[in-house]
C-alpha cells in the first residue's frame, strides 16, 4: 500500500476576519474532497488556526501505485493554485510505501 500526502501553506492577504478565513478554507477543502476523493483537513497548529492571513492544509490519498498518487496530488496542488482565494506560498508532497503487509 502507498499513501500520498500533500501539505500546502496558503497566504490570504487582506483577510480581515477569522470568519472570512474559515469560509475560504472550508470551501477549498470541500471542493478538493468532492473533486479528487481525497482526505482533506486544516493541519496547522493553534497559532496557525488563530491567524487571519495564513492556513496550512493537508491532503492524503492511498492506493497501490505511487506514480498515480503523485499525479493526483499534483492535480490537487494545481487545482488549489488556480481556484483558491489565496496564494500558495509553500507545498510539500510525499508518497510513503508501506510495503505489502507480509512479514
Amino acid at each position: 500500500m502507498v499513501v500520498g500526502v500533500l501539505e500546502v501553506t496558503l497566504a490570504m492577504e487582506g483577510m480581515d476576519s477569522l470568519k472570512g478565513r474559515r469560509k475560504v478554507v472550508k470551501s477549498l477543502l470541500g471542493r478538493v474532497k468532492s473533486r479528487f476523493n481525497a482526505a482533506a483537513s486544516e493541519v496547522g497548529g493553534p497559532e496557525a488556526l488563530a491567524s487571519r492571513d495564513s492556513a496550512v492544509l493537508g491532503f492524503a490519498v492511498c492506493g497501490g501505485d505511487a506514480r498515480l498518487l503523485n499525479s493526483v496530488l499534483d492535480r490537487i496542488l494545481n487545482f488549489i493554485e488556480e481556484n483558491a482565494d489565496a496564494e500558495v506560498v509553500d507545498s510539500r508532497l510525499e508518497c510513503l510505501n508501506l510495503g505489502d503487509g507480509e512479514e
